[in-house]
């Protein structure tokens, strides 16, 4: 019986506690599973070669997936080889967590193959973005936190080039603390706000409406991002999810990078800033801009699923992950 979609005791289960289920924070000799749900890894081998051995280095086993360097076209390795490299990770209990390689496009091809039987006897962190914001949904709707943070193939040969993003990303896989200051913005919408952390990439919450896999943001913060679009297309894609109720009862906002904007033959007129604040204000929850988390170098982890606090100001926006 596959479990891709999630079931009415796992909507039960979400109901009746908003804390999710946390996967046991990594320790020396922990196994790590590196796989590519997405897109091909052509030419990338010294990365994935790179992250095993920055893994090491933490004291951490690497293992990589069988089909992480196949190649089907756009993705790394048929649907079938890349559900296969993922699901073996999700059963084996020796892992502790999944990372993924890169992301692209191809994991949603996936997702209803997936069983989560065996993860929820030993269950693991799930750690990439982008692409990845597909199954960070699926995991939020079976009940269990994960980790939106870089993938091996955002490593830099000088890794001081991401120190900040480098030391996040460990720091919270071993259970460190983590909690942000955010650079001020004239367009933060102040306020406060606690709740669950929610969310990823802008494209991929969207392209969830009306399945499964979409998020129910009642009461949660939810997290945005996005890189190569439009302004309009983003402007689209809030219209779209507040048509569906995404945020009538969501508690706040947090807006992470929006890179490489594309410009449009006929332009916006606004900043990316003030298109989100007008997309949505019918809403009073705070709005916070400037998380460094998304396609940059500086590319913050966070927990989804953990409740976190949220002190919007204009001068300043802090984001304090509940120990």
């Amino acid at each position: 019986m596959f479990f891709g979609n999630v079931t009415a005791q796992d909507k039960s289960v979400q109901k009746k506690h908003t804390t999710l289920i946390q996967a046991p924070y990594l320790k020396a000799g922990d196994t790590v599973a590196i796989v590519a749900p997405s897109g091909i890894l052509k030419n990338r081998t010294d990365e994935v070669s790179q992250a095993v051995a920055l893994l090491k280095s933490w004291g951490l086993h690497a293992v990589v997936g069988k089909h992480v360097f196949s190649k089907a076209d756009h993705f790394a390795g048929t649907d079938a080889e890349r559900c296969e490299d993922f699901q073996n990770a999700l059963d084996d209990p020796s892992v502790g967590a999944i990372w993924c390689a890169r992301g692209g496009y191809g994991t949603v091809r996936i997702l209803d193959q997936l069983d989560y039987t065996k993860f929820k006897e030993h269950p693991k962190w799930i750690i990439g973005y982008s692409d990845i914001t597909a199954l960070h949904n699926q995991v939020h709707n079976v009940g269990y936190q994960s980790i939106h943070a870089m993938m091996c193939v955002s490593l830099t040969k000088d890794l001081d080039d991401i120190k900040d993003t480098l030391e996040t990303f460990k720091s919270t896989i071993f259970g460190q603390p983590i909690n942000y200051t955010l650079e001020g913005s004239s367009y933060n919408r102040v306020g406060e706000a606690n709740g669950p952390l929610v969310g990823g990439n802008l494209t991929i919450l969207h392209t969830m409406l009306g399945s499964k896999t979409s998020i129910d943001t009642s009461g949660k913060i939810l997290f945005i991002e996005e890189i190569g679009e439009y302004k309009y297309h983003i402007d689209r894609m809030l219209q779209s999810l507040k048509r569906a109720g995404y945020f009538e009862n969501c508690k706040g906002l947090l807006v992470g990078d929006m890179s490489r904007m594309r410009k449009n033959t006929t332009l916006w007129g606004t900043s990316v800033e003030q298109l989100i604040l007008d997309a949505l204000a019918e809403y009073d929850f705070p709005i916070a801009f400037n998380m460094p988390a998304g396609h940059e170098k500086d590319n913050r982890a966070m927990i989804l699923g953990k409740t976190i606090e949220m002190k919007v100001e204009k001068g300043k926006s802090t984001v304090v992950f509940e120990k």
